[in-house]
């Protein structure tokens, strides 16, 4: 395990790093996750072996500092994770990031591209939702006030999370958890959407081939990014179906100087 300070006031960011060959890959967890967790299994895989990896968690997350004084925004999460990035000597990345972490992904690329090469999105948020009272994920965490998140809209969350979300949600920060969801749901100016169709680096995004066809998926392909149906697999595609994941993901990534 790796670790530095990417705050003002010392809070550190915890990685577990794999050893292997330049240039390196680095995975991001989503909303509650933590990315040893999601990711271990998919990156020793021989398909994705043999490559520095490092398996990070962002603030607020998994192994990683839990501050009460961070905004947790989607641009304060990926100026965090650059901060981390360069203190591990980390330049020209392939970034492997799921749901939330896509989205700190995308803003990551765009507001520090000399930090990523390539993306690699597991159905990532690349829109605005409402935030809508009983529904799971970022929507439903976002429908409570911090206050009432806090007072106890906590324990509803984690009983409608069911065990497996919960083993990793309970981890994270409750502020950090409900400041992430918020800014989650409100999206960012532009959009991770508009932000993803303007860059200029390879870009894939895997997608459950039962959520049925991405919205926007002309406008993506468009723009350059490949978007790719995984069947028999619900959000959690690597863990769901993680050989179909690493061939898609293998194939993504291969043969970098053909781009």
């Amino acid at each position: 395990m790796r670790s530095t300070a990417v705050t003002p006031r010392g809070d550190q960011i915890r990685w577990v790093e794999l050893p292997g060959q330049e240039a390196p890959r680095v995975y991001v967890h989503g909303l509650g996750s933590t990315s040893p967790a999601y990711f271990t299994e998919v990156a020793v895989h021989p398909l994705l072996a043999g490559r520095r990896s490092l398996l990070i968690d962002l603030l607020g997350h998994g192994i990683s500092d839990r501050p009460t004084d961070f905004d947790y925004t989607p641009e304060s999460h990926a100026d965090a994770l650059a901060a981390a990035l360069t203190a591990a000597g980390v330049e020209g990345a392939e970034l492997i990031a799921h749901s939330m972490g896509g989205s700190v992904a995308i803003v990551l690329a765009a507001r520090h591209p000399h930090l990523v090469s390539r993306l690699l999105l597991v159905h990532a948020n690349l829109d605005p939702v409402p935030p809508t009272p009983g529904a799971t994920g970022s929507r439903g965490i976002a429908a409570y006030s911090e206050e009432e998140f806090l007072a106890g809209g906590w324990e509803e969350v984690r009983d409608r999370a069911g065990a497996h979300w919960w083993s990793t949600m309970r981890l994270a920060g409750r502020e950090a958890l409900h400041r992430s969801a918020v800014h989650l749901a409100r999206g960012t100016v532009p959009t991770m959407r508009e932000l993803l169709l303007d860059l200029k680096i390879p870009r894939t995004y895997l997608l459950p081939q039962a959520d049925g066809p991405l919205r926007g998926t002309d406008a993506l392909i468009e723009a350059g990014v490949s978007v790719v149906a995984i069947p028999d697999c619900g959000h959690n595609i690597m863990l769901d179906n993680p050989e179909a994941f690493v061939r898609a993901t293998a194939a993504a990534l291969t043969d970098r100087d053909q781009d």
